[in-house]
């Protein structure tokens, strides 16, 4: 199922300014892996909630190989930080050479392990929490996430539409997961949501 119709997407990757060299460089690794990133176009909205926001605090629960980092630390204030996870050390080293072409390895700091058990490391308040973890995970992650963002923090998620499996009259463990998140997204009175339908579907809670 296409979110954005196919023609439409294409315009606006097309009207977009090209992406300096390591971008292109890690969209192409993940063309040739077959690794789920979130794209320019999610890719450049996130830059631009860093910028918003003028945040300095972000929270990444699974980080990949660094590109969303990548587009973040694009938007994020001096002395800004972002606190990458992934459950791979091979992401995490690649990652770390992908920032560090980018000038942006001093503000990240990587760990190793499950995104849920890192962030109870850490108190926050963050300005932004991205959650890409496994789908079936997602409901776990809202309590940790939405406790530790600060007023006016906001919280993003990724694949929230599946690919329209969601509306599946049987839904396999992950879209379950991804319909549970969803409806505690939009049940919860510490945030104000939305999905906005580009890509996979991202949602976006603010902290109230």
């Amino acid at each position: 199922m296409h979110i954005t119709h196919p023609e439409l997407e294409k315009y606006i990757l097309n009207a977009m300014p090209e992406r300096d060299d390591v971008l292109k460089e890690m969209e192409e690794l993940a063309r040739q892996k077959g690794f789920p990133i979130i794209g320019p176009m999610c890719g450049t909205f996130l830059r631009q909630l860093a910028l918003i926001t003028g945040a300095r605090n972000i929270f990444e629960m699974g980080s990949g190989f660094g590109y969303s980092a990548y587009w973040f630390a694009g938007g994020l204030k001096d002395a800004g930080k972002i606190i990458c996870t992934d459950g791979s050390e091979k992401n995490k080293n690649r990652a770390m050479q992908y920032l560090k072409r980018g000038g942006f390895d001093g503000m990240v700091e990587f760990y190793v392990g499950y995104a849920q058990e890192i962030i109870k490391q850490f108190d926050g308040p963050f300005d932004i929490i991205l959650n890409d973890v496994d789908k079936e995970q997602y409901p776990e992650v809202f309590d940790l996430a939405v406790s530790r963002l600060k007023k006016g923090g906001i919280f993003i998620t990724d694949n929230v539409l599946w690919g329209g499996d969601i509306l599946d009259e049987n839904p396999d463990e992950q879209s379950r997961g991804i319909l549970e998140f969803n409806r505690k997204l939009f049940s919860s009175g510490d945030i104000l949501s939305s999905i906005i339908p580009i890509r996979d579907g991202l949602g976006m809670a603010v902290k109230l």
